[in-house]
């Protein structure tokens, strides 16, 4: 029952955004066809092209960006619209500029297309976004659910499902080897001897058990028990002890698979290969923009101290290989027999390199780490190879942060978790973060990280 609802709430946020998008894509070009005639007189092939590529184009960019979740608020969506409207107005600017075919086109025409058809898709996105709110919460009513367990990991599921668009939650049935804490946001219902009389009782049409690891003789019995009432079981795995990155549950060949620890490479190739691909452009351009900066703080660094201008230092890249990454030099030449982090009032760091340092500056020579494809833009900041010995067994799953290539910014640094970890604790707590990100890993949440680093860049935690 549970691998069929789950097909079937798939079909469903499939169809929302196939019904969404067309009604989109239609206003939009049929505004284009309207402008081109009043403007031109006729349809000529350039502006067919414009629409089949506008068509093609939507589909990746609005998936990507997810513009027609379900799940997402009325100004987060229109939000999430504007992003993926204007991602894919840039990707026909840069065909029409590789291609130089912008003079075929009128300035007027566009720029009215550009504003109004935005207009047009908020006009028929929000009577669409308001009815499948309100028939998702005609079905989430009527799915009225039980969770078997009062163990974290139900509480935590309890919490998550009090959304309004899942399922109503009745309350909590205790099993006799739960030993967690008395239930708090939802009332005890009974005891799971009463399971049967309870769903009856309440109409429950869906039983989430969570249960120990250790209770799969009571996980089995209540399944077979259940099997012959209407209603849904679902088995949420209770591994909270467990470390998991980037877990999901599928089917081999019709067996059920939970997979504890995936790497993105092999589960997301063609959204990594995507994130490669606009990283490695972003950084293409940043390096032309930023050239006169870069030449100017080389000749800085050269005249103001010995030494070479780029401070290259091995770190481990993704899967634990060791690269060189590069940064402007802003200490002093030094012989230091260990590689230790920079503190505050360092007596390395230059003048220079101190400005250097609160500004971020020093890291931008990474761009050509990321060029050459040793780095990305977004990732977990790669450490020092004698940090990464040190830690290694110090912090739970620290090398787990390596199963991405490493960025030149990332969660950790805009959520204040950047600068010295003297303690073990703070390196703790940013390879959460790090982990957090592999877990949570979009190119959306890409994008609002490279947003955020400049509003992060002169925190108090960089020296």
């Amino acid at each position: 029952m549970t691998s069929q609802y789950s097909a079937q709430m798939a079909h469903r946020r499939g169809l929302t955004f196939w019904v969404q998008w067309l009604c989109a894509m239609t206003l939009v070009n049929l505004l284009l066809i309207v402008l081109v005639h009043w403007r031109i007189g006729e349809l000529p092939s350039e502006y067919r092209l414009l629409i089949i590529l506008t068509v093609l184009g939507s589909m990746p960019v609005y998936g990507l960006v997810q513009v027609y979740h379900k799940r997402h608020g009325l100004l987060v969506g229109l939000g999430r619209l504007l992003a993926g409207w204007l991602i894919l107005l840039g990707l026909l600017m840069s065909i029409a500029f590789v291609t130089q075919t912008s003079a075929l086109f009128s300035r007027q025409v566009v720029i009215v297309w550009a504003v109004v058809g935005f207009l047009a898709q908020a006009a028929t996105f929000l009577p669409l976004h308001l009815f499948v709110r309100m028939y998702t919460k005609m079905i989430c009513n009527e799915r009225r659910a039980v969770i078997i367990g009062t163990c974290p990991t139900a509480h935590e599921l309890a919490r998550k499902l009090l959304d309004p668009d899942r399922a109503l939650l009745l309350g909590f049935v205790a099993a006799k080897a739960d030993s967690g804490p008395a239930p708090s946001i939802l009332p005890l219902l009974g005891e799971v001897e009463d399971i049967r009389e309870i769903i009856t009782r309440l109409q429950a049409r869906r039983v989430y058990i969570v249960l120990p690891m250790a209770e799969a003789a009571t996980i089995e019995a209540l399944y077979i028990n259940l099997l012959d009432m209407n209603v849904d079981v679902v088995w949420i795995p209770d591994l909270g002890s467990m470390v998991l990155l980037n877990h999901s549950i599928s089917e081999i060949e019709r067996m059920p698979a939970i997979y504890l620890n995936e790497s993105l490479l092999t589960s997301h190739p063609g959204s990594l290969f995507c994130k490669d691909l606009f990283e490695r452009s972003v950084a293409a351009v940043a390096l032309i923009l930023l050239s006169p900066l870069l030449l100017g703080v080389a000749i800085a660094v050269k005249l103001t101290s010995p030494g070479p201008v780029l401070f290259k230092q091995n770190r481990h890249g993704c899967d634990g290989e060791v690269i060189r990454v590069w940064k402007f030099r802003s200490m002093r030449v030094h012989d230091d027999q260990q590689v230790r982090q920079a503190t505050r009032d360092d007596d390395r760091v230059t003048p220079l390199g101190r400005f250097l340092r609160r500004s971020s500056i020093d890291e931008l020579p990474q761009l050509f780490n990321v060029l050459f494809g040793h780095m990305a833009l977004v990732g977990p900041r790669p450490h020092a190879v004698t940090h990464n010995i040190y830690y290694t067994g110090k912090v739970r799953a620290y090398m787990a942060r390596h199963r991405l290539k490493p960025g030149i910014t990332g969660l950790a640094q805009i959520t204040g978790h950047r600068g010295e970890t003297e303690t073990v604790e703070k390196m703790q707590r940013r390879v959460a973060q790090d982990l957090n990100y592999i877990n949570q890993w979009s190119l959306w949440l890409d994008i609002k990280i490279l947003l955020k680093t400049p509003f992060t860049l002169f925190s108090k935690n960089i020296y």
